[in-house]
């Protein structure tokens, strides 16, 4: 089973950047497409980016296009999410999850398809 372990969460102010770190343990790591999720008080978790299992194709809720950007480096069995011009809005507990193997067409798969969440990080953006 993997696990994830998120990292670099933080109080900022608005305009600010963070970058979101999550390891994964395990060999197979470099064969899943990965995401990044968030959940808001009182609000249902949603989904914020989505990146292939190769790296060549990634998604992003609308909301966090142009301002946010998700990579991995499969070497070293991470996935990442530069959060830039960060707002209000964007403050959350942020997830990292595990997709599906072999998945180029990120922007097609179901958030049903993501598990082996995390334990989260929390963003905090002040206004």
């Amino acid at each position: 089973q993997v696990q994830l372990v998120e990292s670099g969460g933080g109080l900022v102010q608005t305009g600010d950047s963070l970058r979101l770190s999550c390891t994964a343990s395990g060999r197979t790591f470099s064969v899943y497409s990965m995401g990044w999720f968030r959940q808001a008080p009182g609000k249902e978790r949603e989904f914020v980016a989505a990146i292939s299992w190769r790296g060549g194709s990634t998604y992003y809720r609308d909301s966090v296009k142009g301002r946010f950007t998700i990579s991995r480096d499969n070497a070293k069995n991470m996935v990442y999410l530069q959060m830039n011009s960060l707002q209000p809005e964007d403050t959350a507990v942020y997830y990292c999850a595990r997709g599906s193997r072999y998945r180029d067409d990120v922007r097609s798969a179901p958030e049903s398809e993501y598990g082996s969440w995390g334990q989260g990080t929390q963003v905090t953006v002040s206004s």
